[in-house]
């Protein structure tokens, strides 16, 4: 009698068995990345076609709104990635724009090469103003910070100093053309040089934020005790973010007055400082990407405020108000956080 055993051959059983598909994390990060770079192709694409689809002062106010997103950004690494509270921003704006206004007026530096010298001394004054401002957190840093701001307008009408700043008369500027006889208007060849310095900066911050330094500073904003007991130099950090923060505003400030072809005290208000906080919230704290959509609501936001309150004078604002609670209350997490729900969404139904 023989016994039959159920066996079968063990090429058969791999061959039979069910394909085990990759964790869905996985999948759903690669799915990610994909509609991440789609939407930076589609961007960069429509960035650089508006120029030649829009009037020359749409241009002007999109060039503009750039420029406020690099402020917005500069101050998201100081808030966002490094958890310092700064009202004082505006500040630093004013320091850049009135750098790069005096090198033109003055000494006939070519608008381009205002722009370092502009970052550098920006740098300078914030590492050492965040230098003291180490014993200071939260809502004493902002009072600081504030009093930064209040300051500098008043600073920039001194007397001693008007030959230099122009006082309250502030100074004119000439608007550079497009050089090489590129068949650019001016304001569009100013468009493209922005956003030429829009790209090189971001792609910085995103190198900054991913490196060991990065890492460094969004410990401290997490944890600062932890991040002091695991070695990292509080301290020295701290000092450096709020320098480099100060960089980036006062890149942007010297592109403000390039664009705006015009620099004065009074527009450098604690105002500005507000607005780059708006900016910061609506675009999303702690992204690189939501800084731009902070700097076009804040450009954009109060003009459309201004048209549906046009039969209504004197509600500008108070329907700016409102439209920005409104903006909140269905992005509270900012523009950023709404599009990355939006994309997990998607990658589940895919």
């Amino acid at each position: 009698m023989t016994m039959q055993t159920d066996m079968t051959h063990p090429a058969e059983t791999v061959q039979h068995q069910p394909r085990r598909l990759p964790p869905s994390g996985h999948l759903a990060g690669i799915s990610i990345r994909g509609w991440r770079l789609i939407w930076l192709l589609a961007g960069i694409a429509v960035a650089l076609a508006l120029p030649f689809l829009v009037k020359n002062f749409t241009v002007f106010q999109l060039t503009q709104a750039l420029v406020y997103a690099i402020a917005i950004l500069g101050l998201n690494l100081l808030t966002g990635f490094n958890g310092q509270f700064s009202l004082g921003h505006s500040a630093f704006y004013a320091i850049g724009a009135y750098t790069a206004a005096i090198l033109m007026d003055r000494y006939d530096v070519p608008y381009w090469a205002t722009l370092p010298p502009a970052g550098v001394i920006c740098l300078a004054v914030g590492f050492l103003f965040g230098l003291p401002a180490l014993r200071l957190e939260g809502l004493y840093l902002a009072l600081a910070t504030f009093a930064l701001a209040v300051a500098t307008p008043q600073l920039l009408k001194f007397t001693p100093i008007e030959e230099f700043t122009g006082g309250v008369q502030g100074i004119v500027i000439m608007k550079p053309d497009a050089p090489f006889g590129l068949p650019l208007s001016p304001d569009q060849w100013l468009y493209f040089f922005t956003l030429f310095v829009v790209a090189i900066l971001f792609a910085c911050a995103a190198g900054l934020i991913r490196s060991r330094t990065g890492r460094a500073m969004m410990a401290i904003r997490d944890n600062p005790i932890a991040a002091k007991s695991m070695g990292i130099n509080t301290s020295l950090y701290k000092s450096l973010t709020f320098g480099v923060s100060a960089l980036y505003t006062g890149v942007a400030g010297a592109l403000g007055a390039i664009v705006v072809q015009f620099v004065a005290p009074d527009s450098f208000t604690f105002l500005l400082a507000i607005t780059f906080l708006v900016g910061l919230v609506v675009g999303g704290v702690g992204s690189i990407p939501g800084a731009i959509f902070g700097g076009l609501f804040v450009l954009f936001m109060p003009n459309i405020s201004e048209s549906i309150a046009e039969d209504v004078k004197g509600l500008t604002w108070a329907i700016y108000g409102v439209l920005l609670i409104l903006v909140i209350y269905v992005m509270p997490t900012g523009a950023a956080g709404l599009a990355r729900l939006v994309a997990h969404r998607l990658v589940r139904r895919g």
